[in-house]
C-alpha cells in the first residue's frame, strides 16, 4: 500500500487543494490498477517522508504480523497507523465493494469479475504438523548477517555454496543452538528453518 495525494479543485469557489487516499495496486488480466482502500480527507497531518513507516505498520496491523525486527515508528505515526486500521477492519465489509473503481488511468479489463469469496471451515483439532521448526533467530541472524556484509563478503571471495552453508550454518546454529558443533548439527537438521530461508539444504550436507 501507499498513499497517494491529489490536487482537487472546489468548484464553487475555484480554490485548489490536495486530498489524500490509502491505495494499493493490483493486477487483473495482466493490467495493474490502483486501488482507494482508505480516504484520508484533506487535511492529513503525516509528513511525506513518514507515509512508507506508515504504510508498513498499517499492514502488519491488518495481517496480524509478528513483528521480528523493530520498525522506527514513532508514537504519532503509531497513533494514526491504529486509527487507520480500526477503520479498515469496521469498514472491511464494504471495501471490496466500494474499490471497483480505478484510481488510475488504468481501467479493469471488460468482462472481467472477481471471484466469489470461498470460505471453508476447518476443525483446528485435526490440524497436524509435519516437521514444525523455528524460524525466529534465523530471520534475525541473516538479517545481522546482511547487515555486516559477511554474505556479499563471502560471495566476492569465491567461497563455493556448500561451504558458506557450512559457515552461515555454525554462526546462526551457536545463536540458536548454543553447544559442541554435533548439536548445532542436529538443531539445524531436525528444528531449524534457516534451510528454506538461506535456499541451502543442511540435511544433504555432510561434515
Amino acid at each position: 500500500m501507499f498513499i497517494l495525494q491529489t490536487r482537487t479543485r472546489n468548484q464553487a469557489t475555484g480554490e485548489g487543494y490536495f486530498t489524500y487516499r490509502l491505495v494499493r495496486s493490483e493486477r487483473i488480466g495482466g493490467k495493474v490498477r490502483q486501488v482507494t482502500v482508505l480516504n484520508l480527507g484533506r487535511y492529513f497531518p503525516i509528513q511525506q517522508k513518514d507515509w512508507p513507516v506508515l504504510c508498513i505498520r498499517i499492514e502488519q496491523l491488518l495481517h496480524g504480523q509478528v513483528v521480528l525486527l523493530m520498525l522506527e515508528c514513532s508514537e504519532p505515526i503509531e497513533r494514526a497507523a491504529q486509527r487507520y486500521h480500526e477503520q479498515l477492519v469496521t469498514r472491511a465489509p464494504t471495501i471490496d465493494s466500494e474499490i471497483s473503481g480505478p484510481v488510475g488511468d488504468v481501467a479493469e479489463p471488460a468482462g472481467e469479475t472477481r471471484p466469489p469469496a470461498d470460505f471453508q471451515e476447518v476443525d483446528v483439532d485435526s490440524l497436524q504438523m509435519t516437521q514444525p521448526r523455528s524460524l525466529g533467530v534465523e530471520h534475525v541472524g541473516l538479517h545481522a548477517l546482511t547487515e555486516l556484509g559477511l554474505l556479499e563478503t563471502l560471495n566476492e571471495l569465491g567461497v563455493n555454496g556448500v561451504v558458506q552453508a557450512s559457515i552461515i550454518g555454525n554462526v546462526i546454529g551457536r545463536m540458536g543452538q548454543p553447544g559442541f558443533e554435533l548439536a548445532t548439527w542436529n538443531w539445524l537438521q531436525e528444528h531449524s528453518a534457516l534451510g528454506e530461508l538461506s535456499t541451502s539444504t543442511f540435511c544433504r550436507c555432510h561434515t
